[in-house]
């Protein structure tokens, strides 16, 4: 059966940034990819802005080059670049003066009626800066919206701050707070499997689950991130994020719809209701890592201090935290977290386990009966396993099997996945907040994880060496293990 494809309303998309990595690598591709499905109505168009000087032609010339550099084998389409390519426009503006401004007005001008989307893939310090010139040049239109990239502040403060700045232009219902995890196929699947079947919603309580695990593991080291990355750590670029918006999907509570406002309410209840982590516990509740140099994707590679060319640091590529959910439906189950660079694999899981049976009537000759688990893999192959112990088949007696239920969805539906980008783009269009985080969702974030923060530092606690190509410090281990538990790691 393949999905059905609705096409949007004719929109002008515009991307400060427009010659940035992210709109190279991520933004471009997936807008191509939604033209490829027929989703772009004419006269839909894209408009790069950035302080670049660059003309409209310049501009598509790095369009093309960035499709065909992004693209996968069988997706450039000489045709459909061409008229891709023909929706681009180009104006160089500058957030810190007037410069541009005025021919961006008049090229926008010329579509007032249609949708209007505003895209700062740009730093968060000048968000302030685009969202007032936006306003003063008069640019904001009944149909408009602001998308804004993480990270929203780097701390709590901060956070209040920049959500000020762009609420004093824009209602919040017309500011989109994206995470791109939440596009994936497999985080709305989870949504699909707990609320749409009457198999899990039962179970899905302190009951029958003994806990959660959620890894969000890369292979890859700094890059070109130095900068940033040494000021932020593991625990703002990802857990803040990333990870509880994950946590908050398995653990909140049946919304009444799928109105963006009613999963966003329930999701913000399972944000207050974790429990604080403080000076007093942070030491047994958490785990903060740091790669030395070891080997990954087949070669040697340096560790955090040598990509920092021989500084000193204590921030962590690594965090490991067991949290804890104060309510009725999650008392007594812990969630594992864990997220790092340079770990043995790329993967982004979330493992459900289900508590083991409370008698085995089978005897030892049968062998050992394991728990249930539900694995939703985010990343790299997208898919759904349910474990199930069944009777290995043949005479001989009864002995049990662990096997898996294994939906991939590449296999499964035999089309390729679309990247989470493609989504939330359109989502901006369509008008559907469902995916996209709530001023009070992120504040929220932030109220639990700077506490985590000023413990860290209350205690001095320090970074514990992990060689790169592993799961991580040892330390990360025995959080999980002194729990009579073991972290899932089948790449």
């Amino acid at each position: 059966m393949s999905s059905q494809i609705i096409p949007v309303e004719p929109f002008d998309y515009v991307v400060f940034g427009g010659t940035g990595d992210l709109a190279e690598r991520k933004l471009l591709p997936a807008l191509y990819h939604r033209q490829l499905d027929g989703q772009l109505s004419d006269p839909t168009r894209i408009i790069g802005a950035s302080r670049s000087v660059l003309s409209h032609e310049e501009y598509r010339k790095f369009a093309q080059d960035a499709l065909k550099e992004h693209l996968k084998k069988g997706e450039y389409d000489e045709a459909q670049v061409k008229t891709f390519t023909d929706r681009l426009f180009y104006i160089p503006v500058d957030a810190k003066s007037d410069s541009g401004w005025d021919q961006l007005k008049s090229l926008l001008d010329e579509g007032k009626d249609r949708v209007r989307a505003f895209y700062l893939a740009v730093a968060p310090a000048i968000f302030g800066d685009i969202s007032e010139k936006i306003r003063d040049h008069k640019l904001i239109t009944k149909t408009t919206r602001i998308v804004v990239e993480k990270p929203i502040g780097r701390d709590l403060a901060s956070a209040l701050e920049l959500n000020d700045t762009i609420g004093k232009v824009f209602k919040e219902e017309q500011i989109f707070r994206i995470d791109h995890y939440l596009g994936k196929e497999t985080v709305q699947n989870l949504m699909a499997l707990r609320f749409a079947n009457t198999l899990y919603e039962p179970l899905w309580n302190s009951s029958y689950i003994d806990h959660v695990q959620i890894t969000v593991a890369e292979s890859v080291g700094l890059e070109s991130r130095a900068g940033y990355y040494d000021k932020a750590g593991a625990l703002r670029d990802m857990v803040q994020n990333h990870i509880l918006q994950l946590l908050c999907l398995v653990a909140m509570e049946v919304p009444p719809s799928m109105n963006a406002e009613a999963v966003r309410d329930e999701k913000l209840k399972v944000l207050r209701a974790l429990k604080p982590i403080t000076p007093g516990n942070v030491e047994k509740l958490t785990v903060r890592g740091q790669y030395k140099a070891g080997a990954s994707a087949g070669g040697a590679v340096k560790g955090y201090l040598e990509e920092l060319d021989g500084g000193v640091s204590n921030t962590e590529t690594f965090v490991a935290i067991k949290a804890e959910i104060g309510n009725w439906r999650w008392a007594g189950v812990p969630f594992y977290i864990r997220t790092g660079k340079r770990m043995a694999g790329r993967m982004s899981e979330i493992v459900v386990n289900f508590k083991p049976i409370p008698h085995s009537i089978f005897d030892e000759a049968a062998g050992r009966i394991a728990a249930n688990q539900l694995i939703i893999r985010l990343q790299p192959d997208e898919g759904v396993k349910q474990s199930l112990m069944i009777k290995d088949p043949g005479p001989g007696g009864m002995r049990l099997r662990n096997v898996s239920l294994d939906m991939t969805f590449a296999e499964a539906f035999n089309a390729r996945s679309a990247d989470a980008y493609e989504r939330l783009l359109l989502d901006v269009v369509r008008n559907n907040q469902t995916l996209f985080m709530r001023r009070d969702e992120v504040e929220a974030a932030w109220r639990w994880v700077d506490p985590i923060l000023k413990a860290w530092e209350a205690v001095g606690q320090q970074v514990q060496a992990y060689t790169a190509g592993t799961w991580g410090p040892s330390q990360a281990i025995a959080l999980i293990e002194r729990d009579g538990r073991t972290w899932h790691e089948v790449i």
